[in-house]
């Protein structure tokens, strides 16, 4: 690792170059068609008043070399919120120098100190570098869970298919409530 690296948090003025970086890493994943991300968007989920996640920039000098991003999420069967690793990405060119390691091993960290009971992500099929890397590391594969989701135009579905709330009803979104 050169001694020019630094990893902090994003600022206000790296968004634009943060958004960049999501895109090499869309690119990357094959993905680009699906970055419809803009800097206001990014910049309001980073610091606006309901600030919901958290990213580090990486730099070797002034060099942005990579990011993370991340949020917090809750754990009904730990019963404490862990730390969830949306992206991670070092630029091919950066690989190889520890910059992932520091990073992944930046946030184990930060999940203890903040008494997170895991950290998790996803990792695309296709990627056995990044496999290998994270095995490396401790991480286990949970090959018994598979991720679903509903986006654009099936999530616009699915909401307009629910009854909407009443407001004299005691009905739950897990069912009626007794």
């Amino acid at each position: 690792m050169s001694t020019d690296f630094t990893l902090r948090p994003v600022a206000a003025t790296e968004v634009d170059e943060l958004l960049a970086l999501i895109r090499e890493l869309a690119r990357f994943e094959r993905l680009e068609h699906e970055v419809v991300a803009t800097g206001p968007l990014l910049a309001e989920a980073l610091f606006g008043e309901a600030r919901s996640v958290e990213a580090l920039i990486a730099r070797e000098g002034r060099e942005a070399v990579g990011f993370a991003l991340w949020f917090h999420n809750f754990s009904t069967f730990v019963g404490r919120r862990g730390l969830y690793l949306e992206d991670l990405y070092v630029r091919p060119e950066y690989r190889g120098r520890g910059y992932g390691r520091a990073m992944l091993l930046h946030l184990a960290r930060l999940a203890v100190e903040r008494g997170c009971g895991r950290m998790e992500w996803a990792v695309l099929d296709w990627n056995v570098r990044a496999e290998e890397f994270y095995r490396s590391l401790g991480a286990e594969a949970k090959s018994e869970w598979t991720i679903f989701r509903l986006a654009g135009p099936a999530l616009a579905a699915a909401a307009s298919s629910a009854d909407p709330p009443d407001a004299n009803s005691r009905q739950t979104a897990g069912g009626n409530a007794t």
